[in-house]
C-alpha cells in the first residue's frame, strides 16, 4: 500500500529515537563539587579512619559537606560539597589534615543514576568554555635541571680524569660550579687541556689554594638559559604525552611565561589521578651494586621501597648506567610467578650502555634507582598574622630492586619487586610518556567555569533558542501539518546528536553549539525541499498520496548529495584542525548523519502514520 512502511521500519525508527532518548537522559543531571582524596602513591588505599578524619576536618572548618565515600576498593575518595565556592578552602583544610602523605584534587561528581550507568549511558562531555574543568598552573624547577647539568658534569669530569691517568679530586662545589684539586700544576693544565677538548661550553678558571692547584667549571649565563629552556620544552612534550594517556579529549597544555605551564583538562572525573600522573617527577637510575671495599666518594646508601622492606639499605655506586630517559618503551605485566613487573624497551644508545655495563659484571648486582619529587609542607605566619602555606621540595631515592646479573643484558628486560598491579600501571605509563627533564611544583589549582563568561553563554544560549523558536514558529505555520511533522523530527535529530556525542565521548565546545546550529538548518533545509518537491508534485497534478510518494524519493538525491559533501568537509576539517575547530568538525558530522536519518526515515514515518493508506483529498501543506 503506498505511503505506508512495514512494521518492522515503523519499530527502527521508534527503537533508535528511544534509544536516543534514553542516552540524551545523563545530561540532565548537574554534576556537585566534590573534592576527591588519594594516595600520594598508587599502591596507598583509603580506609575509613582517612575519610573520619576529612570530614571531620570540614566539619571543623564549617564547610558543608554531604555523600562522604570510598571508591575505587580504597583507591581514592569522594567527598560532595553544597557549594562550588567551597571547593578551594575545603581543599585547604582537608590538605592540612591529612598531610603530605595524600593528594586532595577538586572535582566535578557525576550524579547519573546507577540504572542509566549500568547500561553505559554517561553525561556528554562539556569543554571549559561551557561547563569547565580542571584548571593546573605548573612551575618547572629550571635551577633543578641545571644542578642535574652540573652533576652530570661532575660525574663526566672524574671518569675524564681516570681516563687520563690523572690524579686529582673533583667534586661539585655550592651546586654551582664543578671544583678540581691537584698536588701539581702539571696535573691541572693535564686536566684543564682534556676538560677544554671535551666541553667546550664548559668556563673554567685557575686559581691555587695553600699547595693545591684548583680549577672551576662553571655554566656560562647562555648555557644556564639553553638549560633552561630546554627543560620547559621537554616538560611541556612530556606532560602532553601523560595527558594523552590519561585519554582526555581536547585538553590544553601550553607553556606561560619563561617557567610556567598550564594544563586545562575539561570534564575530567579522575581529577586526583590526573594530578599524580601530571605531577609525578619520577625516574629511574640503574646502577651496580657496590662492593664491600668501594670508597664513601664511590658509593651511596639507599633505603629499599616497600612497606615488606621497610629499614633494609642498598649501597650503590654513584656512576650511573643510564637513566629513565633511555627508556622508549614500557608495559606493565606479570612475571610466571604471578607478581606485577614492568617489561621495558630501551632505545640504541640505551641498549649499548646497558650491555656493555653488564657483559662484564655477570654475577654483580645491579640496583634499579626510583627517584621522586616530593614536597613538606610547612606553615608559617606572614608578618601581617596571616597564614603561609610552604611547600618545600625535596628528592626521594629508593631502591625498587638489586637483582644479579645472570647475562649481559640488552635493550629489552624486566624491572621487578613492585608492590601491585596500579604501581607497575603507574611506573610504565611514567616511562613511556617520558621522565620530566626538571621538577614541576603545582602553583595554582581551581576548577574552571565558561572561559568566556557566563552571561556571554547565556546570551548565546538564549539567542539559539530564540532561532529555534523562530524556526518551529515557521514551519508550523507555512507548512501546516507538514511543519509539525518536520518540528517532531528535528526534535529528534536534536536528542540523537546528544545521545551520539554522550556514547562516543565527544566534547561540546562553544564552536560545537555552532555546528549544532547549523545542523538544524541543515535539518530544516532537508524538510522544505521535500515539501517543497511534493507542492510541486501537487501543482504537476498528481494526487496527493503519490505527491507525498514522488516528493520523499524524488529529494532524496539532493539531500544526500547535499549533505555528503558537507560530511566530507567535516571529516577534512577534523583531520587538518586542531582544538575548537575538531569540537565544530565533530558536531557537525554527527549531526548531519542523524539529520539525514530523521529527515528521510523519521518525517516520512509521521507523515506516513498521518496520512498513509487513507482517501486523502487535500494536503495541509500550506
Amino acid at each position: 500500500m503506498i505511503n505506508k512502511y512495514p512494521l518492522w521500519k515503523y519499530l527502527l525508527v521508534l527503537g533508535v529515537v528511544l534509544l536516543g532518548f534514553f542516552y540524551a537522559a545523563p545530561n540532565l543531571y548537574r554534576p556537585d563539587p566534590a573534592l576527591q582524596i588519594s594516595g600520594e602513591s598508587s599502591s596507598q588505599t583509603i580506609d575509613t579512619r582517612t575519610l573520619e578524619l576529612a570530614t571531620g576536618a570540614l566539619a571543623g572548618a564549617g564547610i558543608d559537606y554531604f555523600g562522604a565515600e570510598i571508591q575505587g576498593e580504597g583507591r581514592n575518595a569522594l567527598i560532595r560539597l553544597q557549594r562550588r565556592d567551597d571547593q578551594l578552602p575545603a581543599q585547604s583544610a582537608l590538605q592540612r589534615a591529612l598531610g603530605d602523605g595524600y593528594i586532595v584534587a577538586l572535582n566535578l561528581a557525576p550524579t547519573t543514576p546507577d540504572w542509566l550507568l549500568d547500561f553505559g549511558a554517561q553525561p556528554m562531555k562539556l569543554g571549559l568554555d561551557l561547563s569547565g574543568g580542571v584548571h593546573f598552573k605548573l612551575e618547572v624547577d629550571t635551577e633543578a635541571a641545571i644542578l642535574r647539568r652540573l652533576e652530570f658534569y661532575t660525574t663526566s669530569v672524574k671518569k675524564l680524569m681516570r681516563e687520563e691517568r690523572i690524579r686529582g679530586f673533583i667534586s661539585l662545589e655550592d651546586e654551582s660550579e664543578v671544583l678540581a684539586r691537584f698536588k701539581t700544576e702539571q696535573q691541572r693544565e693535564q686536566a684543564l687541556d682534556a676538560v677544554r677538548d671535551r666541553y667546550p661550553e664548559l668556563i673554567v678558571q685557575r686559581s691555587e689554594e695553600g699547595a693545591e692547584f684548583l680549577f672551576t667549571a662553571a655554566l656560562s649565563d647562555a648555557t644556564r638559559s639553553e638549560i633552561a629552556t630546554y627543560a620547559v620544552a621537554q616538560n611541556l612534550t612530556t606532560l602532553r604525552n601523560r595527558v594523552n594517556e590519561l585519554g582526555v579529549s581536547e585538553p590544553l597544555v601550553q607553556p606561560q611565561g619563561r617557567n610556567r605551564i598550564v594544563v586545562e583538562l575539561p570534564g575530567i572525573q579522575d581529577t586526583a589521578e590526573a594530578k599524580r600522573i601530571l605531577g609525578k617527577t619520577a625516574n629511574l637510575e640503574f646502577r651496580l651494586v657496590a662492593t664491600a671495599d668501594a670508597s664513601l666518594s664511590e658509593r651511596q646508601e639507599f633505603e629499599y621501597r616497600g612497606a615488606d622492606r621497610a629499614g633494609a639499605t642498598e649501597w650503590l655506586e654513584r656512576e650511573v648506567i643510564i637513566t629513565g630517559e633511555r627508556v622508549s618503551n614500557a608495559q606493565a605485566s606479570f612475571d610466571q610467578n604471578g607478581q606485577p613487573n614492568v617489561n621495558i624497551s630501551l632505545d640504541s644508545e640505551g641498549g649499548t650502555l646497558m650491555h656493555r655495563s653488564t657483559r662484564n659484571n655477570i654475577k654483580r648486582r645491579m640496583g634499579v634507582l626510583f627517584i621522586e619529587r616530593k614536597n613538606r609542607t610547612r606553615y608559617e605566619r606572614g608578618p601581617d598574622g596571616e597564614e603561609i602555606v610552604v611547600k618545600v621540595p625535596y628528592d626521594e631515592k629508593k631502591v625498587i630492586t638489586a637483582p644479579v646479573i645472570q647475562s649481559a643484558l640488552g635493550a629489552q628486560f624486566q624491572i621487578t619487586g613492585l608492590d601491585s598491579p596500579q604501581e607497575s600501571s603507574e611506573l610504565a605509563l611514567l616511562l613511556r610518556a617520558g621522565a620530566l627533564a626538571a621538577p614541576i611544583d603545582f602553583v595554582e589549582e581551581r576548577t574552571v567555569g565558561p572561559s568566556l563568561g557566563a552571561e556571554n553563554i547565556a546570551k548565546g544560549v538564549t539567542s539559539v533558542q530564540i532561532g529555534l523558536l523562530a524556526v518551529v514558529l515557521f514551519m508550523a505555520a507555512y507548512y501546516r501539518v507538514f511543519g509539525l511533522a518536520a518540528i517532531v523530527a528535528l526534535t529528534c535529530n536534536l536528542v540523537l546528536l546528544v545521545s551520539f556525542m554522550s556514547i562516543l565521548g565527544a566534547t561540546l565546545t562553544l564552536p560545537g553549539i555552532a555546528g549544532i546550529v547549523l545542523t538544524v538548518g541543515m535539518a530544516v533545509d532537508a524538510n522544505v525541499l521535500i515539501f517543497a518537491r511534493i507542492r510541486e508534485e501537487l501543482k504537476g497534478g498528481l494526487s496527493p498520496q503519490m505527491a507525498i510518494h514522488a516528493g520523499f524519493e524524488r529529494a532524496v538525491v539532493t539531500i544526500l548529495d547535499a549533505n555528503l559533501t558537507t560530511l566530507l568537509v567535516a571529516v577534512i576539517l577534523y583531520a587538518v584542525g586542531t582544538g575548537p575547530v575538531k569540537g565544530f568538525a565533530v558536531t557537525l558530522s554527527i549531526g548531519i548523519i542523524t539529520s539525514m536519518f530523521t529527515a528521510i526515515l523519521g518525517t516520512r514515518a509521521i507523515v506516513n502514520l498521518i496520512y498513509g493508506g487513507r482517501n486523502v483529498k487535500r494536503l495541509a501543506i500550506g
